[in-house]
């Protein structure tokens, strides 16, 4: 009877690990390493994968027919890239490319599919995570349309140092342009700049080691 019970004990499956999943190798994933300034992905490319960083950012950026580019995002650890393939999407709608090195794990569609499919605990985090850019995406285009470039920096700088989420307590900056900056408040270069000197001589932000964005920075945001 008790060499039954072990038996049926030793039978059940274990329960499934979204964290090693998400960071290891196996059947359709891969892990990939791409050194800063190279391309994960291009506008144009087919959809046959999604991407989960695993380390670093990534700049996700747009170009128009006449030749316009502009930065839409800028991901880090923890995100998905590259989901349209899963809504039937066929083609990549725009560029992701590596702001410092970053590792990723790429998984086939047909692979994400199955998992989303098969594991409860996954799918709800995958959602999740899908919930909460979209929110950002709405949050975005209100901050474009309402508030002065001075104030979408601020902004852009605390949600790229991961303020108020406590799993992601990054605070210092990879490397990252003016240029950039520019292209994803809506502005010029020289008002980037303008702010940015601001912001140091405040004490919002300090160059050590990398952009160090200081939690105080938020009263810019609040400010009226």
């Amino acid at each position: 009877m008790k060499a039954n019970r072990r038996a049926s004990q030793k039978s059940k499956p274990s329960p499934f690990d979204a964290e090693a999943f998400l960071s290891s190798t196996g059947v359709a994933r891969t892990i990939m390493v791409f050194e800063r300034k190279k391309t994960l992905f291009s506008q144009g490319d087919p959809c046959k994968n999604i991407l989960y960083i695993q380390k670093g950012a990534v700049k996700i950026s747009v170009v128009s027919q006449t030749g316009k580019e502009a930065v839409v995002g800028m991901m880090g650890a923890g995100d998905f890239i590259g989901e349209g393939g899963l809504a039937g999407q066929p083609k990549r709608m725009a560029t992701a490319t590596a702001v410092e090195n970053v590792t990723v794990l790429k998984i086939d569609n047909g692979e994400m599919f199955r998992v989303l499919h098969a594991e409860t605990a996954f799918s709800d985090r995958f959602i999740a995570f899908m919930l909460e850019r979209n929110i950002r995406i709405e949050e975005d285009l209100i901050d474009q349309l309402f508030n002065s470039s001075e104030k979408r920096l601020a902004r852009t700088l605390l949600l790229l140092a991961r303020y108020g989420k406590e799993d992601k307590p990054q605070r210092v900056l990879p490397k990252i342009s003016q240029e950039t900056l520019a292209e994803m408040v809506g502005t010029t270069r020289s008002r980037v700049n303008f702010f940015m000197n601001k912001f140091k001589r405040l004490g919002f932000i300090k160059y050590n080691a990398g952009l160090q964005i200081n939690s105080s920075l938020l009263s810019v945001v609040l400010h009226d």
